[in-house]
């Protein structure tokens, strides 16, 4: 159990940066439903903008983090220049992207539907440009088990886009003369993605420790070969984040106007009540990519990915059950004004629990170098992501953004175990998973079925359904200690 042990510890590092910063993050949700009204539509222009940015790191990402703990761990006396290669790919990628942006800008807000605001996309621009060049060197914390560092910068980050938000909001607003003559810009969407660049910029000066590592170098063989392996994991990241961003980018083109703008915000606050399970996702995703590559010639690795894919299953499971038992109280993260939009959220956080799943079966393709597979399942998931939406959006509004990404995910992740099965077989605890499956559905039935007593008392009995998958899961935990020391 020692590197279970091990990732766990990483995992809860991770976790804590990311669950505390969630967390602190949710202070701004209802700070932002508070001050932007449903019907203003100035929500869903944060939640419009930000699918944008989301989807363009991963082209200027360019598959590399993953890339470089791949060749980093191959070699471990190349570090440096594993390291440096990459930052040259990714920074070649920016200078280009940011010349054409700031070159096009004013086409580019147009097309976007931002023509009177062409500032929101160049500020975002550069954020997503400023993210991309960090992301090596954060992946260079995480490869040399760092998550201390890595935590905390992420955590002031945080820290410091919480506090200036609150300035802005509660303070700003409520006394503007403090500013003088100076004219405040009146769409509050704007705050929110100058603050966002400030943060972001901040965060680079204490990444200068990292970046020193940085030494120019012209192998043309490590290039081509760093470029055939993440190639695959740019269509990967490209599908896998159009399936979380992809309804929230093309939503006001299938429901143009104000109308679209407005129930988009309304789907962006709710999705936001799911986040727990997002935390979870990107907590284990930090530990476990490293961790997986430098122990891959181990002879019992498949024996690991087995447990901690049973392990991440039941722990998905207890989040959701966590959240949804516990929705009166959470749905007062959003303004009751967004509180319609409630019922997306079990929907999108079986899509969050299928996404990790398949993210834990994706290690057999990046290990054996066939990153093409990634590509290919997961541009399956984002077809049927896309014609979910494009037939049913029109129609039902934005529950079939989240039915589509519930669809896509499922089916990313149903294709890539049967392939992974036959090509790089890991046997896989389907007996004890089954038995959770099972269990999860009957206890969240049982909470939906419950009469309507009230909010404290159907949360009492949420308390004992919760209990019961706890202890089932002690059991579970207890009776594979029992099996690795041979007492059973």
């Amino acid at each position: 159990m020692g590197k279970l042990q091990s990732l766990v510890k990483d995992t809860a590092i991770y976790g804590l940066s990311s669950i505390i910063g969630r967390f602190l993050n949710y202070l701004l949700v209802p700070l932002y439903t508070a001050k932007m009204s449903a019907d203003s539509g100035e929500y869903g222009v944060i939640t419009n903008v930000y699918a944008w940015t989301a989807i363009l790191l991963v082209f200027l990402t360019f598959g590399f983090e993953t890339t470089f703990f791949r060749f980093a761990s191959n070699d471990k006396t190349n570090v440096s220049k594993v390291f440096s290669m990459s930052m040259q790919v990714i920074g070649t990628l920016c200078g280009i992207f940011l010349l054409g942006v700031f070159c096009f800008l004013p086409s580019i807000a147009d097309a976007l539907g931002y023509k009177d605001n062409p500032e929101f996309i160049g500020m975002m621009a550069v954020v997503v440009a400023l993210d991309a060049l960090q992301a090596i060197p954060f992946g260079l914390l995480r490869f040399q088990n760092r998550p201390i560092k890595f935590a905390s910068l992420k955590l002031f980050n945080i820290f410091l886009n919480i506090s200036l938000n609150l300035f802005v909001f509660l303070v700003l607003f409520e006394h503007p003369g403090l500013l003088g003559d100076i004219t405040l810009p009146g769409n509050k969407a704007f705050y929110v993605f100058f603050i966002n660049l400030v943060c972001t910029a901040s965060l680079t000066f204490f990444l200068i420790p990292e970046l020193r590592l940085y030494r120019p170098t012209r192998d043309k063989v490590m290039l081509k070969s760093m470029l055939r392996y993440s190639w695959p994991l740019l269509i990967l990241g490209i599908a896998g984040i159009l399936n979380l961003n992809a309804d929230k980018i093309i939503y006001t083109w299938l429901v143009p106007g104000e109308e679209g703008t407005e129930q988009l915000g309304i789907y962006g606050a709710a999705v936001k009540v799911a986040a727990i399970m997002a935390m979870l996702m990107q907590a284990f995703r930090y530990a476990y990519e490293p961790f997986v590559f430098n122990n891959s010639k181990d002879k019992n690795s498949k024996d690991f990915y087995a447990k901690a894919m049973k392990y991440f299953i039941i722990v998905a499971m207890l989040a959701f059950l966590v959240v949804m038992f516990y929705m009166d109280i959470m749905k007062h993260i959003i303004n009751r004004d967004y509180w319609d939009g409630l019922k997306v959220v079990p929907i999108v956080m079986a899509a969050e629990i299928f996404m990790g799943i398949y993210f834990n079966l994706s290690f057999w393709y990046k290990l054996n170098d066939e990153t093409y597979w990634g590509a290919i399942f997961s541009f399956i998931g984002c077809a049927v992501l896309f014609a979910i939406n494009i037939i049913f959006v029109p129609k039902f509004g934005y529950i079939a953004c989240a039915w589509a990404s519930f669809a896509g995910y499922l089916s990313a992740m149903t294709i890539s175990y049967f392939v992974g099965q036959k090509r790089n077989a890991i046997n896989y605890d389907m007996k004890t998973i089954f038995k959770f499956t099972v269990l999860f559905l009957t206890l969240y039935g049982t909470s939906l079925i419950l009469p309507d007593w009230g909010s404290i008392t159907k949360m009492l009995c949420n308390t004992v359904l919760l209990f019961i998958f706890l202890l089932f899961a002690y059991r579970t935990i207890k009776q594979d200690r029992r099996i690795k020391s041979g007492k059973l």
